[in-house]
């Protein structure tokens, strides 16, 4: 019995380890910058769960890590127009490619699917609406906000 609890506590830790900390988007959403003339803005986001909370592969935008895929956690890349490759990688790598229009906002979510070894983490384009809704329920995790180069 004592062998249970204290498995259940490290997993429990595990867990709630996993889960991005720091501020609502709502509290950071007014201090985010103006998008220049040439550039478009792209947030990447994960919804709260539990089911592979301990996965947080790197994010990569055009072959630049620029985050984290982390639970209930967001952050933003202001990008220069044109075509874009996202990607993560856990035993296998997934990419989703799309182009970003100057001025455009787009959102990517990242989710775990099931894997072999380990869950994998897909990263799919959302519609703007579904994505302003859902992003407000996470926490900033502060990646890099200026262009990739």
């Amino acid at each position: 019995m004592r062998i249970l609890r204290a498995s259940l506590a490290v997993t429990f830790a595990i867990l709630v380890s996993a889960c991005a900390t720091g501020p609502k988007h709502a509290e950071v959403s007014s201090s985010m910058p103006l998008l220049s003339s040439s550039q478009g803005r792209i947030f990447f986001y994960r919804n709260a769960s539990f089911f592979g909370a301990a996965l947080a592969p790197s994010i990569l935008l055009n072959d630049k890590i620029v985050g984290d895929s982390q639970t209930g956690g967001f952050f933003y890349v202001d990008q220069t127009a044109g075509p874009q490759t996202v990607s993560t990688a856990t035993e296998v790598e997934k990419k989703l490619t799309f182009i970003l229009d100057a001025g455009q906002i787009r959102y990517v979510r990242t989710y775990v699917g099931f894997g072999i070894i380990v869950g994998r983490v897909y990263p799919e384009l959302v519609d703007n609406a579904e994505g302003a809704k859902e992003i407000v329920e996470t926490n900033y995790t502060g990646a890099v906000k200026g262009p990739i180069k």
